[in-house]
C-alpha cells in the first residue's frame, strides 16, 4: 500500500505534469508522390524509394502513381487510342495526390517527377491550385522550356511554342507562394534538351532549346554535371539533392539497405499496338525463378507460378536479397519474355512487368534473342561500361547518352547458353531461348 509520501509526490507529479508543456513528439515526414516520365510507369521509382526507406522515411508515407495511359498524344487537343493528354495527367495526379492525404492524414505531400511527369505537376501546382496540398515540387529533367521550339508538330505538349507550355510558360515567374520548387538537369548529356534536332529526327534544325531549358524561373535550380535525361531523377547524386530539399538534411546514407527477407509484387500492364500502356492485364501467366547468378541457370522449383486477374496484379514472390531471378510472363500476342533481374535488396510492390514487343522481322529470321534494357538511365558510351556478350554494342549511339535497350540476335546452334550482359558494376546473365517459339530473354539492369 502507497505511503503517505508517495501519495504526495504522485500528486505533485501529476500537478506538475499538467502545467508544463508536453514533450513534443517527432514528426512524420512528408509523404511523398512520385511521378513517373512519358511512356514509363511507377517501378522506375523502385531505387528512389529504396533509398528514402534506407534514410528512415515510412514505407506507408512513400507512393508511385501509375498514369493509366503514359504516353503523350502527338496532338495534345487531339485524342489518340492509348495515349494521354495533359487534361488527363493533370485528373489522375490530382486525384493521387487527394488520396495519399486520404490515407496518411497529412495535410500536405511532396511531389517529385520525371520528365513529362513534371508537366503534370505544373498544371496542378500553379494552374489548377494545388499549391495548398503541396508542400515542395521537385522536377527532374522536365522540358520546361520544351523538346524543341519550333513551327513544326505545334499542338504537342512538348513544344515550347505549343498552347501547353505558353500557357505553363506565360508568367515572370514559373513558380507559386508556398510551395518550394527544385530543378534537377543534366549540364549537356541530357537527349531531350540539345541545340540540334538530330536526337530528335530533325539533324541540322535548330531546336531552340538549350541544355538549361529545363530549369525554372524562381526556383532552385542544379546542374548535375554529364548525368543523362533519366539520370537526372533516379541516380544517387540525384537523390541526395531531392532528399536534402524536402528533408532539409543531408541524406544519411545513398546506399540501399538489404532486408534479410524480400517480398516482391507488381502489376503487369502491355504494349496496345505497340504503344506502352499502364492498364491491367488479366490472364497473364507468370513465373518466377531463382537462377544462378553465374550462369543464369534455374535453382531448383519455381518460387511463384500465377496468372494475374481483372487488377494486373501478380505475387508475391518471397526471396532472399542475394538472389538473381527470372520473371517468365506469357502475355496473350506477345513473345513470352525470360525477364532476368540481378538480385532485389529491399522488398517492393511495384515491380511492374511489360511483354516484350511482337518479334521484328530480323528478330524472326535469329536463332535467339536477347536484349539489356536500362530503365533508369541511358547507355552512355565511351561514360559507361557497356557490354552485351562481351563487346560494346554496336546498336548504342556514342556521345549524348540516348539508347536505353540493346539488342543481340544469335543463331539457333547458341540457343541455351549463357549471356552476360554488364553496366558498370551491375552483372546479369541471361540464358537464349528459341526465337522460332516466340520466346526473347531480357536482361533488366536495375542501376
Amino acid at each position: 500500500m502507497p505511503t503517505r509520501r508517495q501519495i504526495l509526490a504522485t500528486g505533485s507529479s501529476l500537478a506538475l505534469a499538467a502545467i508544463l508543456p508536453a514533450r513534443a513528439q517527432p514528426r512524420p515526414p512528408v509523404p511523398i508522390l512520385f511521378v513517373h516520365g512519358n511512356g514509363d510507369h511507377a517501378a522506375l521509382w523502385m531505387t528512389t524509394l529504396w533509398r528514402f526507406e534506407a534514410n528512415g522515411w515510412p514505407r506507408e508515407r512513400l507512393h508511385a502513381l501509375n498514369f493509366t495511359d503514359p504516353l503523350s498524344r502527338n496532338d495534345d487537343a487531339v485524342p489518340q487510342t492509348g495515349r494521354s493528354g495533359t487534361a488527363d495527367q493533370l485528373r489522375e495526379l490530382a486525384a493521387e495526390v487527394d488520396a495519399l492525404l486520404a490515407r496518411t492524414g497529412a495535410t500536405r505531400v511532396a511531389l517529385v517527377a520525371s520528365s513529362r511527369g513534371g508537366n503534370a505537376v505544373r498544371n496542378f501546382v500553379v494552374e489548377a491550385g494545388g499549391a495548398a496540398k503541396v508542400s515542395h515540387a521537385v522536377l527532374c529533367g522536365t522540358p520546361n522550356r520544351g523538346v524543341f521550339n519550333w513551327e513544326a508538330s505545334p499542338g504537342s505538349e512538348f513544344n515550347g511554342r505549343g498552347p501547353f507550355l505558353t500557357m505553363l510558360n506565360r508568367r515572370d515567374s514559373d513558380v507559386v507562394e508556398g510551395t518550394a520548387f527544385l530543378s534537377l538537369r543534366s549540364d549537356g548529356n541530357d537527349k531531350f534538351a540539345q541545340p540540334d534536332g538530330a536526337l530528335i529526327g530533325r539533324p541540322g534544325v535548330p531546336t531552340g532549346i538549350t541544355p538549361e531549358g529545363p530549369s525554372l524561373r524562381g526556383a532552385t535550380n542544379i546542374a548535375l554535371g554529364q548525368l543523362d535525361h533519366r539520370e537526372v531523377a533516379f541516380h544517387p547524386r540525384a537523390f541526395r539533392e531531392i532528399h536534402r530539399f524536402i528533408a532539409g538534411a543531408e541524406p544519411a546514407t545513398l546506399a540501399v539497405t538489404p532486408e534479410p527477407q524480400v517480398r516482391l509484387s507488381g502489376l503487369v500492364t502491355g504494349n496496345a499496338g505497340g504503344v506502352p500502356t499502364n492498364r491491367p492485364v488479366a490472364g497473364a501467366t507468370l513465373e518466377v525463378h531463382r537462377v544462378d547468378a553465374a550462369t543464369g541457370e534455374r535453382r531448383g522449383e519455381a518460387l511463384l507460378k500465377s496468372t494475374t486477374g481483372a487488377d494486373g496484379r501478380w505475387g508475391e514472390v518471397v526471396a532472399g536479397p542475394a538472389d538473381a531471378l527470372e520473371f517468365v510472363l506469357a502475355v496473350p500476342g506477345h513473345p513470352v519474355t525470360h525477364i532476368y533481374r540481378s538480385p532485389f535488396p529491399r522488398s517492393s510492390g511495384v515491380v511492374h512487368l511489360r511483354p516484350a514487343r511482337p518479334l521484328a522481322e530480323a528478330d524472326r529470321a535469329a536463332g535467339a534473342v536477347v536484349q539489356m534494357t536500362r530503365p533508369r538511365g541511358y547507355f552512355g558510351i565511351p561514360r559507361d561500361v557497356v557490354l552485351l556478350d562481351g563487346k560494346e554494342p554496336a546498336d548504342v549511339k556514342r556521345g549524348v547518352a540516348t539508347d536505353a535497350a540493346t539488342t543481340l540476335r544469335l543463331p539457333v546452334s547458341e540457343i541455351g547458353r549463357a549471356v552476360v550482359g554488364i553496366f558498370n558494376e551491375e552483372r546479369i546473365v541471361a540464358r537464349a531461348w528459341s526465337a522460332a517459339e516466340n520466346r526473347v530473354a531480357v536482361a533488366e539492369l536495375t542501376w
